[in-house]
């Protein structure tokens, strides 16, 4: 099956004639005044070779304007298959991700870099999910919507940087934002992976409050707790252990998890971190029977070529035909 994708681009194929008939030159007889009566000139009529090449320019108008119509042509529906769930990504940025509590292959990183690499990793494991991000500090940011473009979403959280929605922390706003574009689905289908390193001192909703809107959508929600339990740091007489997860508010975080029907995953290190992402991978994944999709294949290349090949014909006469000699 054949169709123009711009059809109205069509109404333009007139306008060389139209033009010619607005700016057509007054006739001979009309431009000049003969000194004697009854002498006239011989109107001549247009020789045989420039009657071709105008055919031939016609001709070339003709398929420059199919070629901007672009002509497709239409392959049969075919169903787009896709196993899985649809799932938002809540990614804690406030200002404590930036704590070097972490370590990645031997070396320390930051609990935002474990995220990174951690996540980055789920996220490509994600074939067949549609996948969204919702980034948060002292305000929560959708910066992702609902895709299967997997790439896209690793691309946006590998771009974040701590720090770029707020030091503090709006748990309660980020849930509402997934909530809000996840209660439009399918109920197997919503499910919030919400990850955070402190306690909720932002935002214009209270965790439990969004987690209550959340469960009365049938969002399931699992936590994350990410955060040494100890950490050296300088001291005036050398150095000193302290817990720089002293913040995070745990108890809140299993509230909302088990409220929702998820679960609460405690992230000490970026072992514990993969091992969290992998139980929430093995979820059991929900068919969906994605939209019908007609593979489309243009044609625009045919006609164009076409009319360059005739515009070579108009003009090539008369780039190799001899000077006259002047009169």
């Amino acid at each position: 099956m054949s169709e123009f994708a711009w059809p109205w681009v069509a109404l333009v194929l007139p306008l060389p004639w139209l033009l010619r008939l607005a700016l057509r030159a007054a006739g001979i007889g009309q431009a000049m005044r003969l000194p004697y009566p009854g002498l006239q000139l011989a109107s001549a009529h247009m020789q045989l070779p420039q009657r071709g090449r105008m055919v031939l320019f016609a001709l070339a108008w003709i398929c420059l304007v199919i070629a901007a119509m672009r002509p497709q042509w239409i392959g049969p529906p075919q169903a787009q298959q896709h196993s899985g769930r649809a799932m938002m990504l809540a990614v804690d940025l406030s200002g404590s991700m930036r704590t070097d509590d972490m370590k990645l292959a031997g070396r320390p990183v930051s609990r935002f870099g474990a995220v990174e690499a951690i996540a980055g990793d789920f996220i490509s494991r994600r074939s067949g999910d549609e996948l969204g991000l919702v980034l948060f500090g002292s305000n929560a940011f959708l910066v992702t919507p609902l895709t299967y473009d997997l790439d896209a979403v690793r691309a946006q959280l590998e771009g974040a940087r701590v720090g770029l929605a707020g030091t503090e922390t709006a748990i309660g706003d980020a849930i509402a934002v997934a909530t809000k574009r996840l209660a439009a689905l399918p109920e197997q289908a919503r499910v919030l992976v919400l990850l955070t390193d402190g306690v909720n001192n932002a935002g214009s909703i209270a965790p439990i409050e969004a987690a209550r809107a959340a469960k009365a959508v049938g969002v399931r929600v699992y936590t994350i707790g990410i955060g040494a339990t100890q950490m050296s740091v300088p001291d005036f007489f050398g150095s000193r252990v302290i817990n720089p997860s002293a913040d995070l508010d745990e108890d809140m975080l299993r509230s909302i998890a088990d409220g929702t029907g998820g679960r609460y995953f405690r992230a000490t290190d970026t072992s514990a971190l993969a091992d969290a992402y992998r139980a929430i991978d093995a979820l059991e994944p929900m068919p969906q029977q994605g939209p019908s999709l007609r593979p489309r294949h243009e044609r625009f290349r045919w006609p164009l070529f076409a009319a360059l090949l005739l515009g070579i014909l108009a003009v090539l006469p008369r780039l190799l035909s001899p000077p006259r000699a002047p009169a």
